[in-house]
């Protein structure tokens, strides 16, 4: 592999790949179909070769394919992991709300406080 690959397209082959449903792994990720099969050709451009056999009746991984399937797999627990290291503590300050205290005016509706007055 030639450097680091984007996660989303990493995590959209491991879910391709383990559902071997295109379908399938568009529903699990919540995207159309389209969006996983341009992902996963955007994949195989970034990396010179096929991921999926084209020619087989069913979604069916190539050799690389499954040698490239271990390594995203290892890829994305490290993105995760180094992800899940520098998100800070939380706490800090609470801020008060800097509204007016009130509800704003609406046009047309009697204003508080204030009596009709009579002609």
């Amino acid at each position: 592999m030639r450097g680091p690959v984007d996660p989303a397209l990493l995590r959209t082959f491991v879910v391709s790949a383990e559902e071997l449903h295109f379908a399938h792994a568009a529903k699990k990720l919540d995207v159309p179909r389209s969006a996983v099969i341009a992902a996963i050709r955007k994949l195989e451009e970034i990396l010179g070769y096929d991921l999926f056999d084209k020619s087989a009746p069913t979604t069916v991984l190539t050799d690389a394919g499954v040698a490239f399937l271990t390594d995203a797999k290892s890829q994305l627990s490290r993105s995760a992991a180094a992800a899940k290291a520098s998100v800070a503590a939380p706490g800090g300050k609470a801020k008060a709300s800097k509204g007016k205290g009130r509800a704003p005016a609406v046009k047309g509706a009697p204003r508080v406080g204030k009596r009709r007055q009579s002609r």
